[in-house]
């Protein structure tokens, strides 16, 4: 007779793959290169994880770039992306550099 802990084993072992593979179907899910280049409303809000009405309230306000026909909104991945991006915040690094450079173009105007 087999035993039982290593039929449990076993069992757990199967369950910790499933999950695995569950897993990384919804991380595949989210990334980039699974949503389609024109997204509607739902789709937008899988792919920058915000609320509808967040969306909503951007495309009432002309923040985010958009198409409407009808009453349907459409957005163009590409357009959407470069505006979610349009606004990067510089690092330590970045901003120490052009500290430098404005200091360095400053001293030799004097």
């Amino acid at each position: 007779m087999e035993n039982p802990f290593e039929i449990i084993n076993q069992r757990l072992d199967r369950i910790e793959k499933l999950l695995q593979n569950l897993n990384s179907i919804k991380n595949n899910k989210n990334s980039i290169g699974t949503y389609p280049e024109i997204m509607d409303v739902k789709a937008l809000t899988e792919y920058l994880n915000v609320s509808s009405s967040y969306i909503y309230k951007m495309t009432s306000t002309n923040q985010i770039p958009h198409s409407k026909k009808g009453k349907k909104l459409y957005f163009d991945k590409e357009k959407v992306t470069n505006w979610a991006l349009e606004n990067t915040v510089m690092t330590q690094e970045e901003m120490q550099e052009v500290a430098t450079k404005y200091l360095l173009k400053r001293k030799l105007k004097y």
